[in-house]
């Protein structure tokens, strides 16, 4: 797609997204302050952005910790079927926290989108419950076998920087085949109809494709060959400036989560299955499928680190953002510094005890 329709169309999704916030939250004002004009209250409000994968995020919007640890704030969750649209949130100022995957967190430190937030979280590391699945009789083998289909992925997602690292692996160049840019639920009902061949996509809708799929690739054996990717939880630098005590709250939320789900499996999958409308057994099972940190792992040299030193994530994300750009999906890689500016790791371990 040239640049010039990108842009165009990413403006358009902005006013689209401005234009559900200012009809969600009034004004639309920024949580990071009181409105113009505005009550005390405006400022008391955190606008999270939640996608319905089982992680420990799930779990702390259903039993309503953070509700519990923060009672004088407004707390509303909203959901999202995949990183582009948080992103595009984000540009809109009309989300403070997010679960989001690495490969758009990459995208948004980039050009031309240069979003204004932070990492804060480490929500899961990306293994078994993302990967790419050949619809049965579509004669589909192998990633080499992808060459003239049609492949379903929800484009700016892990899923599709994912997808890309498995046809470099492979050596076969994306003009080999149409990648069609689909949600979770888009890729159900395009899976059932025929009308792909293939898909890359994450929990849940991944264990109904493998129904009547093969896996072809995991992004398990994705990470070992170099090309790893990773759920987090990012801030806008606006809210984490103004509320730096509800990020911590939020950050010890989600900490809860992770000891849970080492902890205490079962609770935590009646948790998630809530969530996602499923049974207990199958949300345990779901689970099994993620690498999940502990606490205690954040604020090691391998991830977020300490401020004094931060962590192996910010290379991370440049080799992502790296990748991007050799596939002509961003303007321009930031630097590692920028990046290890985008790394909020105030207060840590203490802020997740």
């Amino acid at each position: 797609m040239a640049r010039p329709r990108l842009r165009r169309l990413l403006l358009l999704a902005v006013a689209a997204v401005t234009a559900a916030a200012l009809t969600a939250c009034g004004d639309g004002a920024a949580s990071g302050g009181a409105a113009p004009g505005g009550t005390a209250e405006a400022a008391k409000t955190i606008r999270i952005a939640y996608q319905a994968f089982p992680s420990g995020d799930l779990v702390v919007k259903n039993k309503g910790w953070l509700e519990e640890a923060l009672p004088g704030y407004r707390i509303t969750w909203t959901k999202f079927d995949s990183g582009a649209s948080i992103n595009t949130a984000f540009v809109a100022r009309s989300v403070d926290i997010a679960a989001i995957g690495s490969s758009p967190v990459a995208r948004g430190l980039s050009a031309p989108l240069n979003i204004p937030y932070q990492v804060a979280f480490v929500l899961d590391v990306a293994g078994d419950n993302e990967a790419l699945v050949a619809r049965d009789g579509a004669g589909i083998s192998s990633v080499e076998d992808l060459r003239g289909k049609k492949v379903g992925t929800p484009f700016a997602s892990t899923a599709h920087y994912s997808l890309l690292a498995a046809l470099d692996r492979a050596k076969v160049p994306e003009s080999a085949l149409t990648v069609v840019d689909l949600e979770p639920q888009d890729i159900l009902a395009a899976w059932t109809r025929g009308d792909i061949d293939a898909a890359y996509v994450w929990l849940p809708a991944l264990d109904t494709l493998k129904k009547n799929g093969k896996v072809l690739v995991s992004s398990r054996e994705l990470a070992t060959a170099g090309k790893p990717t990773l759920d987090l939880g990012v801030v806008s630098t606006a809210f984490a400036d103004a509320h730096p005590d509800a990020v911590d709250a939020w950050r010890r939320a989600e900490a809860r989560a992770l000891t849970l789900i080492a902890s205490d499996r079962d609770a935590a999958a009646t948790a998630v299955g809530a969530e996602l409308n499923i049974s207990p057994a199958d949300a345990a099972n779901q689970l099994g499928q993620g690498v999940f940190l502990s606490p205690a792992d954040l604020a090691s040299p391998e991830w977020l680190g300490t401020p004094d030193q931060v962590g192996g994530l910010a290379r991370n994300l440049v080799s992502a953002a790296e990748f991007l750009k050799r596939q002509q999906k961003i303007d321009a890689v930031p630097d590692l510094a920028t990046v290890r500016k985008a790394i909020y790791n105030k207060g840590l371990p203490s802020a997740l005890s």
